[in-house]
């Protein structure tokens, strides 16, 4: 599932981290990836300054990563929080598989 960068979009995942009892902080700042999450403070950092796709494929990078309770979520963002863990699965397990698949190729080659 990718969201499309769209103002609504960011709204749902500003309310997910909400709900998530997690205060979202758009800020300038040294980020090496764009973001810093203070997990005991339940605070999320994203640079200001990326643009709104940007916003949204950071808070979808950061979303699986932290341990939410899902049962303070509403179902809207219960939906939307297990569509994205489901996706990161996926993308996991489809990026083990095809370099599972490269070297297979690398191996036949080297051996002919």
């Amino acid at each position: 599932m990718i969201l499309k960068p769209t103002p609504n979009n960011l709204t749902k995942l500003e309310k997910l981290f909400e709900e998530a009892k997690y205060i979202l902080r758009f800020e300038k700042g040294t980020f090496n990836s764009g973001y810093c999450v203070l997990e005991h403070k339940k605070v999320v950092v994203v640079n200001k300054f990326l643009n709104l796709e940007g916003r949204i494929n950071t808070l979808l990078d950061i979303l699986p990563t932290l341990k939410l309770d899902d049962s303070v979520l509403s179902p809207e963002s219960h939906k939307l929080y297990k569509q994205v863990l489901e996706d990161r699965l996926n993308n996991v397990s489809g990026e083990s598989s095809a370099e599972t698949d490269a070297s297979d190729d690398q191996t036949a080659t080297e051996e002919a």
